[in-house]
């Protein structure tokens, strides 16, 4: 699968802009500011239905217009398909397949798969473990449709048994009843979300480790381990003992919602405290290569590679050693930012690639 034509209007910075790609390596270059992340995130936008770096969707409505849109060409096999999304101000976001509207926009994330490596990926090291669990449910979601629904069922219980809890404290009333039958909703769903992130963790883990150490020429050891209050525990057991602690709290304490990633490295060290710059850089770059492996190995075609910033925090070695893996064979189409241009394209000269090259400025981009 690749993208063939991309064509942006009233998006971002860019008040209209089509570029044509080739099935290898398209590299955006320029100033910082110019608009290189933007045309990533309009990729990720044909993909994913939303931007990867801000949720508010009229935000990207270009300053002083009333409305935005983006199109790409995609060919899968041979196929084309035309997939476009454009919002209105005020007006709900419309996506589209071939000029049709999608029942559900959760219909349409996985059909056109895409990873995106960039410098905001330091919120899963840096952050709690929301940004974590938010991780693996994106991977998970993109190889199963039927996941992100059991999630947002998950959600919706936890917050009708969170406004339970509050009630009591706040009303003074017991509903016994409401919260038995919360509780076995909660551990219906939670069971199932619990055994998928499991098994999607037992199948990323060795990849993760493949790719880390290919990066860094095993110079370090590295671990990523899935931490659930679930492991060997009854659900509905843990719910039930912690009762008085939620009533206390006004909230619900066990759960998936409290799942985690562990990152360490050199033994038990975490990650977050005792890794450089440099190690938790190409620790989230395995994350996101084992996440395309991952995607690649469930729906039989290779992803689309997004690559934002990439080589800040990098030394060289590390820098030839990524474009070497994401050059081979394992990987198909792939999108890279950069500030200088003729960086990328002597490292491409290096390791005999085909690269296209645009040179970005202002919010308008063309092939050099």
């Amino acid at each position: 699968m690749w993208l063939k034509q991309l064509s942006v209007l009233n998006f971002k910075n860019y008040a209209e802009s089509s570029l044509s790609f080739l099935p290898e390596v398209n590299a955006f270059t320029g100033a910082n500011g110019a608009g290189k992340t933007n045309l990533l995130d309009a990729i990720h936008y044909l993909s994913l239905c939303k931007s990867y770096f801000n949720p508010i969707d009229s935000q990207h409505i270009k300053k002083g217009e009333e409305f935005f849109m983006v199109q790409g060409e995609f060919d899968r096999d041979d196929r084309p398909d035309v997939i476009s999304c454009s919002l209105k101000k005020n007006q709900k976001k419309q996506f589209k397949r071939n000029k049709k509207d999608y029942p559900r926009l959760a219909d349409h994330i996985g059909q056109f798969p895409l990873v995106m490596i960039s410098p905001n990926d330091t919120l899963i090291i840096l952050e709690g473990s929301e940004e974590r669990r938010k991780f693996v449910d994106n991977v998970i979601s993109q190889t199963d449709n039927r996941y992100l629904d059991t999630l947002i069922s998950y959600n919706k219980i936890l917050l009708q048994r969170n406004t339970l809890l509050k009630n009591i404290k706040e009303k003074g009333v017991f509903d016994v009843g409401l919260l038995e039958v919360l509780n076995m909703q909660l551990v219906e769903v939670g069971e199932v979300i619990y055994q998928k992130r499991k098994t999607f963790m037992e199948n990323f883990t060795p990849s993760f480790q493949r790719h880390y150490q290919y990066l860094t020429e095993s110079a370090e050891e590295v671990t990523l381990v899935y931490d659930s209050q679930l492991h060997g525990a009854d659900f509905m057991v843990l719910l039930e003992s912690s009762l008085e602690k939620d009533r206390i709290l006004e909230r619900t304490t066990q759960g998936i919602h409290k799942d985690d990633l562990l990152f360490t490295i050199h033994g038990e060290m975490p990650l977050k405290k005792f890794g450089s710059q440099g190690q938790q850089k190409s620790f989230l770059i395995a994350l996101k290569l084992a996440q395309y492996t991952y995607l690649q190995e469930q729906n039989k075609f290779k992803p689309l590679l997004l690559l934002d910033d990439i080589f800040d925090k990098l030394d060289d070695k590390r820098t030839k050693k990524l474009m070497q893996m994401v050059s081979d064979d394992e990987f198909g189409q792939i999108f890279i930012t950069d500030t200088d241009a003729n960086r990328i394209q002597k490292i491409f000269d290096e390791i005999q690639h085909p690269i296209r090259i645009f040179d970005v400025e202002g919010g308008h981009a063309h092939a050099i």
